[in-house]
């Protein structure tokens, strides 16, 4: 799973080394915080997805990473299964026009980008923690298993 690093500044996609290697990347995907137009939040980022992999490896409905050529623009993209994601719209970025991740972390996101953060990158997730503003979500109990009742006789 990807690592999302906030600064003041940019928003850095750390990538691991699968993650670089599906993608045919060489480094991190770095965005500038001012070419940031537009974060949604969705359930099924297969939908987002527009046009070929160059390069990038496909593997319908399981994989998708690396960039994605159409002729609406060049998109990155790190979609696994169908899981909860996040589209980022970028406008004026040198090589891309939105990039498209599988993350748990999409909240996190969309809220650290709302509130000034410091000069040194900083974890999404630790930046939503400090503002109080990811819910916290109940652990679930481990359900009891019932035991059958008894036939009453007759």
């Amino acid at each position: 799973m990807v690592t999302l690093l906030l600064d003041s500044t940019q928003l850095e996609v750390v990538l691991s080394v699968s993650e670089r290697a599906l993608s045919f990347r060489k480094g991190n995907v770095v965005i500038e915080r001012s070419t940031i137009t537009k974060v949604q939040l969705t359930d099924d980022a297969w939908t987002w997805l527009r046009g070929i992999p160059s390069p990038g490896t496909h593997v319908r409905g399981i994989v998708a990473m690396g960039t994605w050529r159409s002729a609406g623009g060049d998109d990155f993209a790190i979609i696994r299964r169908h899981r909860p994601s996040v589209v980022i719209d970028l406008d004026g970025h040198p090589e891309y026009q939105r990039v498209i991740l599988t993350t748990r972390h999409g909240l996190a996101l969309v809220q650290a980008l709302r509130v000034e953060v410091a000069a040194e990158p900083t974890d999404v997730v630790d930046i939503a923690a400090e503002t109080g503003t990811i819910p916290v979500v109940p652990e679930r109990k481990p359900r009891g298993r019932k035991t059958p009742a008894t036939a009453p006789a007759v």
